[in-house]
């Protein structure tokens, strides 16, 4: 894989990116996400108080780490993103694949709550609009990128 460029979405200029452990787990654990779409981490950017940065970096994958992308929404994604969301932690250095925007994280939580099947769950989330994240969760995942900029997002 060639060098592309990434996207962080944040409050704040992240020149060196972290892992930082938080109150709530994301769709593939704790990491520091990043996307291929720059629209996306805008509003990542901007979610809270209507302004933020976007950050970019340049990811070049290296060999040896342990990599797993779903390419779509799947049963195995469904289960992967209950799993993390419950507090488990999986041995990937990084993880790629679709994000559990709003409505498709409610229809996680319905899906973990009983309320709804699994092949309902397939159902309801086919129309929805592709969104992207990779997240990087190790210290040797986040050598593979290198900072470029920072823009501030209103």
């Amino acid at each position: 894989m060639g060098k592309i460029l990434v996207y962080h979405g944040s409050k704040e200029k992240v020149v060196e990116p972290e892992i930082r452990k938080t109150k709530y787990t994301k769709d593939f654990s704790w990491g520091f996400y990043c996307t291929i779409i720059k629209k996306q981490a805008e509003k990542w950017a901007t979610r809270i108080d209507g302004k933020g940065y976007v950050n970019i970096f340049e990811y070049q994958e290296k060999e040896g780490l342990n990599i797993k992308v779903f390419e779509e929404i799947s049963y195995e994604w469904l289960d992967f993103v209950v799993h993390c969301r419950s507090g488990n932690v999986h041995d990937f250095d990084i993880v790629e694949g679709p994000m559990a925007d709003d409505t498709i994280y409610n229809y996680v939580e319905d899906y973990i709550s009983g309320d709804i099947e699994r092949d309902a769950f397939m159902e309801l989330v086919k129309f929805k609009k592709p969104t992207h994240q990779i997240s990087f969760h190790t210290i040797k995942a986040l050598s593979c990128l290198k900072f470029i900029d920072s823009k501030e997002v209103l």
